[in-house]
């Protein structure tokens, strides 16, 4: 506008602003227009997407939260575009305007019903094991205790890839299958460290064997609570037997369904996720291999469990969930 008002031309304008003649005529017009308040905002323009109707936009949410016709389990965008009438993109603004989610799914167990899963005590156990957690006995050495079982020795078809600047590291999707170990391992909960004894098979026998090494490394005199699930093999006549004849091992079982309660499957993930997922393993002896330098550097800088879940409170959310349960079903 200052260079209109010292009677510079559109082209030189143009050369000095680096501006398309149709631009300078723009600004040139508002000005004459509405003068300095056309220059201080930019002009109002109708949106690109005419907004759809709300009757449109109930449908697509009323259709959503209905079954989708035919042998199908869930609707999908393209699906609800076509059933509705609109865009694939205008079904996806919905969904996320009214939070609707209809490709997720999240699980749930049927078995937790009115404070209790198919466990008839399921109550007295989940708090007899977060006792144990919370306030152990004194002087006691408390062992969360399970196995993790059919651990493969795999090994790629060909080498992968090196992570490096833009690109993942890789691994080729097909795999060579060396073998399976199982992983016996209790963890101490009061300094985080575990005992674990790798063996080739999944039985009482082996069980027996894994108690026996627990039995010589913790310190004579010592009580110690045992919790474990209910695997056939913790419950064996053989393993009672055993129990019996040791008096300072006592077994607190988890209500069944319930693995999320012992604290040793905590660090099984860990071990999953930091060292198995994305191991290479040539054999049954390299795996285990692995699996024992693992296990002496968590117990090298390993801290005490604690629990932090109110048992009170898991209790209620179960009741809950049941009630929903019912009004819905």
């Amino acid at each position: 506008m200052l260079l209109t008002a010292d009677g510079v031309g559109t082209n030189e304008i143009m050369r000095r602003t680096g501006k398309s003649k149709t631009c300078v005529w723009r600004w040139q017009e508002r000005f004459a227009e509405e003068g300095f308040e056309g220059l201080g905002r930019d002009k109002t323009r109708p949106s690109r997407v005419k907004p759809l109707a709300d009757e449109i936009v109930a449908r697509v949410v009323a259709l959503t939260l209905d079954s989708p016709p035919g042998e199908r389990t869930h609707w999908t965008g393209a699906l609800m575009a076509k059933a509705s009438g609109v865009s694939v993109s205008s079904v996806q603004r919905i969904w996320r305007k009214h939070g609707l989610q209809p490709h997720r799914v999240r699980q749930f167990n049927p078995r937790i019903k009115s404070g209790g899963s198919n466990d008839p005590r399921f109550i007295e156990k989940l708090r007899d094991v977060v006792g144990l957690y919370v306030d152990p006995p004194a002087h006691a050495v408390v062992l969360s205790v399970d196995e993790k079982s059919q651990i493969q020795a795999l090994d790629g078809a060909q080498p992968g890839l090196p992570l490096k600047k833009g690109r993942a590291g890789t691994m080729t999707h097909d795999y060579v299958r060396n073998g399976t170990t199982t992983l016996f391992a209790a963890m101490n909960i009061l300094d985080g460290t575990v005992i674990g004894q790798n063996m080739q098979r999944h039985r009482h026998q082996e069980f027996i064997r894994f108690l026996n090494a627990i039995d010589a490394k913790v310190a004579p005199g010592r009580m110690a609570p045992v919790i474990l699930d209910n695997y056939a093999a913790h419950k064996h006549p053989a393993v009672l037997r055993w129990l019996a004849r040791r008096e300072r091992f006592v077994f607190h079982f988890t209500p069944t369904s319930c693995l999320w309660l012992n604290a040793v499957e905590g660090f099984f993930a860990t071990l999953t996720k930091r060292r198995l997922k994305r191991g290479v393993f040539r054999s049954v002896v390299d795996l285990q291999a692995a699996i024992n330098r693992f296990l002496e550097e968590h117990n090298l800088q390993s801290a005490p469990f604690t629990w932090t879940a109110d048992p009170n409170k898991i209790i209620a959310a179960v009741r809950r969930g049941h009630q929903v349960l019912d009004s819905i079903h």
